[in-house]
């Protein structure tokens, strides 16, 4: 950001401060979800029903469901319903999630199951291998 911005010392402060929270903790991993719609008038109709969503999200490995915790910095849906379209969360694992999730060949499911939005998708082995060793 500070390159790409041509940011100064002080923009450098504010660009920990946000991100540095984001950094993953022990056993968990942490995920940015953008919601991204082109049209802004299909975004905003979209960002209305969607509130909440970010309460919805799970990964499933193997037989095992991590339910996703929001970043509690700041709501991600305002008072009328509306979510944002940038979400943090945190996937806080036990020992053995963590254990099934490090071996070779589970299924993992990233899964979204809001009631105006359901999705799921398997990440790709070298994702899965990937993630593991941040657990190391």
């Amino acid at each position: 950001m500070l390159y790409a911005e041509r940011g100064d010392n002080e923009q450098l402060i504010e660009e920990l401060a946000a991100y540095n929270p984001l950094i993953p903790k022990g056993r968990e991993l942490v995920a940015t979800m953008m919601i991204e719609i082109d049209n802004p008038a299909r975004r905003d109709r979209e960002l209305m029903r969607l509130g909440h969503i970010d309460t919805t999200v799970t990964l499933t490995v193997g037989s095992e469901v991590v339910h996703a915790m929001p970043e509690q910095d700041q709501e991600r849906t305002d008072a009328d319903g509306r979510a944002s379209t940038v979400h943090f969360l945190r996937f806080p694992f036990n020992d053995h999630q963590v254990a099934s999730f490090q071996e070779t060949g589970p299924e993992v499911i990233l899964g979204i199951g809001h009631m105006y939005y359901v999705h799921m998708a398997r990440l790709p082995e070298p994702v899965r291998v990937t993630l593991a060793g941040d657990f190391a």
